[in-house]
């Protein structure tokens, strides 16, 4: 099967080896000129890397499905799956699937990575817009599973079906937003913490460091096998129910105080940045980038090892 990749950044990139790894014809795009070549050769590095950590079989075999197209009409022609990740704004957005509209086959399914606008606002304008959803991934998808598919009120419910059983055969782990709202469900869960913490943190209640201490040898260790869910139901001897009785009301008079909060303080990007800055000098962030994806790497192959996955 083709999947043609629009937008060749970030996430693209990491769309393109996710699909690969998934026994796809990957063809990439980008109007960008050299954008292309840098994923490519982005691409080369990475997929050792992947293979020597147990995430993929392969890594030539995965890296010889994925090439470059030099025109959006040669990216479409025979495509399946169109996987959209140019810039996080809706117009250009629009514009590029009109065009695509006019030329890729009228079964292809037209996707998006958009991380928060949502499908009605893109799409709402095509004829053919119950093909096309959205597939927000978490960044770099090549590492982390989840994707969240999102519709329209237009958007079949088999192109849903047909996305999930294709995202799935990838090795993701796709989730389905019911009805569409900003931000989906990842962002705003995740939107919603970090507005807790810049409060806490402008508050003067905790230092940015002992935040982020606070998850990485906390939170996330639950968290990294089990959702908030799962979580308080397994932390009370009858289960959720018998949590929410325990807890309940402290739960309440947090929430009500939270929504009450001030809003943080315009000012405090810049006090995040001197106390990262003097963690991570700004010529390291590319370092500490290597870093998290190798550590992304590793804590991928203990999942899939913990969950009875094999590699592709």
């Amino acid at each position: 099967m083709k999947v043609a990749i629009l937008g060749s950044g970030l996430i693209g990139r990491s769309w393109a080896m996710v699909f690969g790894r998934g026994g796809h014809e990957v063809v990439l795009w980008d109007r960008e000129p050299g954008q292309v070549e840098r994923a490519l050769s982005h691409i080369a590095h990475t997929l050792p890397v992947m293979a020597e950590a147990g995430l993929i079989g392969n890594a030539g075999a995965v890296g010889r499905r994925i090439r470059s197209a030099e025109s959006l009409a040669e990216v479409l022609t025979g495509v399946a799956f169109v996987q959209e990740s140019i810039v996080e704004r809706a117009e250009p957005k629009q514009a590029l699937f009109a065009e695509v509209e006019r030329i890729a086959p009228a079964d292809a399914i037209i996707s998006s990575s958009t991380s928060a606008i949502m499908p009605s606002i893109i799409f709402g304008a095509l004829a053919t817009r119950q093909r096309c959803l959205v597939a927000h991934p978490m960044n770099p998808p090549h590492l982390a599973p989840i994707v969240e598919l999102c519709g329209a009120h237009f958007t079949s419910p088999d192109v849903i079906a047909r996305s999930r059983e294709f995202m799935a055969g990838c090795g993701m782990s796709p989730i389905v937003v019911k009805r569409e709202i900003e931000g989906f469900i990842l962002n705003r869960l995740q939107l919603a913490v970090l507005n807790e913490s810049f409060r806490l943190i402008a508050g003067d209640y905790v230092t940015a460091g002992d935040l982020d201490k606070t998850f990485k040898d906390g939170l996330a260790l639950r968290w990294s096998f089990m959702g908030p869910i799962e979580t308080i139901d397994l932390n009370a001897p009858d289960g959720v129910a018998d949590y929410l009785d325990r807890y309940g009301s402290t739960i309440r008079r947090v929430g009500e105080s939270q929504s009450g909060a001030a809003p943080w303080p315009s000012d405090i990007g810049a006090r995040l940045d001197a106390e990262r800055r003097a963690a991570i000098p700004r010529d390291k962030l590319g370092e500490a980038i290597a870093w998290r994806d190798r550590r992304m790497m590793a804590l991928s192959a203990h999942m899939r090892a913990e969950n009875g996955k094999t590699p592709r």
